[in-house]
Order: structure tokens, then sequence, then C-alpha cells
């Protein structure tokens, strides 16, 4: 059997385009539904694991899967907004502790998080360097936003507009990392956290202006008496808060209308829940209760309706990639009738050829099951950026 396999081994490496072309259609079609079920299996487990540890969203009524995803994943699809009044009667039920966010901005396509300190809490959120958001404008930077965006505790980063042609005039903000969380691997990693109140900054609720008592321009004023002070358009909004502008912001309107695209209840108990569950059921209610575990599920359904489809695909595939082989084999045999001649010539058996064909298929399928096992090593290493990448962001 040795000297089969040599035989075959040499007249492979002669023949490398044939040889390197079908250890070429083994590996695909052996790696692609392998890999996948593996990229499937850690998207299940990445997006299960976030959503069973969030006990109860709210959000106005619309598309739960929308509403989950933003709450929890920081989606790109911004559901419709609510006001913090949700929070407030979250609060009021003495039935959950509320966790408002406001997921609606990006800084060089990362996701502004504003929320409460007690989301650090909930998510078991530690710094790994700096300190904890202690003023608006502080942002607090995820451990791969960090490295990705290649900043540290003490630099800035500017939030970027919503859209090219802002006509309402809001400049983009300039915020101040004043901390780096620890790894957790999760979509807190990709997150730019910062409170409620610096999110209003950027949307333009909270601002700031120059005082208009103190300037020297008379182009900045277009009425002035002894009490009052009008300034024209070209009065200046900071773009930047620091100690000593920080006084100048103010908000306009009442606090619990200000904008949030949803709440995480935290109930304190299971029956306090099933409680607050069923006080969203009316149809006069203008918001909707929904566990994500159950949305995150149907959509994972989906997920598998369409990987059985990718299966059946694979499969007819694979059963053309193995009659091609086979044809392939084929085909060589009829071009190596001189070969095979010669072989009987000098006192070899048809089993002598048999026994060649075998070994170099022998070889080829190992040369790819090498290969492959090489290639899924690689994919379970890096499974969690993987899906990351490919399914979750």
């Amino acid at each position: 059997m040795m000297d089969s396999l040599y035989i075959a081994w040499k007249y492979l490496t002669y023949n490398k385009v044939k040889t390197a072309t079908l250890v070429a259609c083994i590996v695909l079609i052996a790696f692609l539904p392998m890999a996948l079920e593996l990229l499937l299996d850690e998207s299940e487990r990445q997006l299960l694991s976030r959503a069973v540890s969030t006990p109860l969203v709210v959000g106005a009524k619309g598309s739960a899967l929308d509403l989950v995803m933003n709450t929890i994943y920081f989606g790109d699809e911004v559901p419709e907004i609510i006001t913090m009044a949700a929070a407030e009667k979250i609060y009021e039920s003495d039935l959950a502790l509320p966790v408002p966010l406001y997921v609606r901005f990006q800084a060089r396509k990362h996701p502004i998080v504003g929320t409460t300190l007690d989301y650090f809490d909930f998510r078991g959120l530690t710094l790994a360097t700096g300190e904890s958001i202690t003023m608006l404008g502080d942002c607090v930077l995820g451990a791969t936003a960090a490295d990705r965006l290649d900043l540290n505790v003490g630099e800035s980063i500017v939030s970027s507009p919503e859209n090219l042609f802002d006509l309402a005039g809001v400049y983009p903000l300039k915020m101040k990392v004043v901390g780096i969380l620890d790894k957790t691997h999760t979509s807190d990693d990709l997150a730019i956290f910062v409170d409620l109140k610096t999110t209003y900054v950027i949307q333009g609720l909270v601002h700031g202006h120059t005082d208009l008592w103190k300037v020297r321009d008379p182009t900045l004023i277009l009425n002035k008496d002894d009490k009052n002070i009008t300034g024209s358009a070209k009065v200046y909004e900071y773009t930047e808060i620091t100690e000593d502008n920080i006084e100048e912001f103010h908000y306009h309107g009442d606090p619990t209308a200000a904008p949030i695209t949803a709440v995480i209840a935290l109930p304190f108990d299971e029956k306090s829940g099933t409680i607050l569950r069923g006080r969203y059921l009316t149809d006069e209610e203008n918001h909707q209760i929904v566990k994500p575990a159950e949305v995150i599920n149907t959509l994972l359904a989906s997920i598998f309706r369409i990987k059985n489809v990718l299966d059946a695909v694979i499969v007819i595939v694979g059963l053309g990639t193995v009659i091609a082989i086979i044809l392939v084999f084929a085909l060589s045999l009829r071009l190596r009738q001189r070969e095979i001649v010669t072989i009987f010539k000098i006192g070899c058996r048809q089993m002598t050829i048999a026994r060649l064909i075998a070994a170099e298929i022998l070889i080829i399928v190992g040369f790819s099951a090498i290969i492959c096992l090489v290639l899924l090593a690689f994919v379970n290493h890096y499974d969690d950026s993987l899906v990351r990448t490919l399914f979750i962001r």
C-alpha cells in the first residue's frame, strides 16, 4: 500500500492544478455547512444570553423586533420615540426599576447610548480605566470602541450629524472621554455611553448660548433694554461643554416630555413582572411591553428556517460536486489509458490500478480534511468576532 501511496503522491504533485481544484471543491462543500452551523450556534448563544438577561422592555407600539434590537443591541433602526413619562409611570408603579435609554445618535459609526448609572449596575459594567460619568458632556467608551477609535481617557470624540442637511442647526457635540469599560464581549463593548441630558444637547433640546450681556459685537443683539436682551441668529451654540460654560446649558420644556427610545424595566420579583405586563394589555395603552427573550426566539426561528433552505441548497450543490469529482476521475482514467496499458505490460493486475486510484482519492480527501479542520478551528476561535461582524453588527 505504501508503494501505491508513493506513486499516487508523485502523480498528484505533477498534476498540481487538477489536484488543487479537487481539494478546493471538497473543502468548500465540507466546510461551508459546518462553519455555518458554528456561526449560527454562536449567534444564537449571543442573542439569547443578552435577551434572557433583560427582563422587560417598554417602548412605543410598533415593531417589537426593532425595539428590542435597538434597546439591547443598539441597532441602527430607531423605534418610535417615547417620553420620560413612560419611565416615571414604571417608577410610580412600585413594581420595577426603570432604566431609560435614548439610542439614536452615533459618533464615527459607534452608537451613542444615553442612559442613567443604573444601566451600568444592571449590566455589571466595570471601568478598566478612568471614572464614571459625572458631568454633562462626559462619555464612557466600551472596550472595543476605545480600541477602534484609538481613544484614551482625557481625549475627545465628536458626535456625527444625523444628516448633512441639518435644518435645525444643531452642532456636533465634542464629548470628553472620562472612562473606558472592561471588555464584556457584548454590544456594550461597541457603545459610547453618556448621560441622557448629553443626548439632548446633541439633539439641541439642551443648549447654551453666549452671555449676551457680555458680548461686544452689536450684530449678536436684536433688542436690548434694562431687563431683557434678545440675541440674533448669529449667537453661537456651544459644541463643547466645559466647567466654565456648563451653567449656561438649559433644557426647554417639561422634563417628563424629554425623548427616549425605550425603558428597560427590572421587576423586583416574578410576581411584580407579571402584574406590570398585565397593565400594558389594555387598548388605551400607548406603549407596549415585551419580553426580549420571546422576541429573539421568534427571530431565531426565522433564521433557522432560512438555514434549512441553505442546507438543502448545500446538499444539492454537494451532490453535484461529488458527481463532478467522479466524472473527473473517470475522464482521468480514459486519458491515462497508455499508463494503464504500460502497468499491465510490466505484470501488474487490475487490483493494482484500483489501489492506485484509491490512494489518489485517499490523499486528496486527507488533504481536504486537514484544510477543512484548520478552517473550522479558525472559525471556532474567532466565532465571537465573526458573529458580531456578520450577524449582529
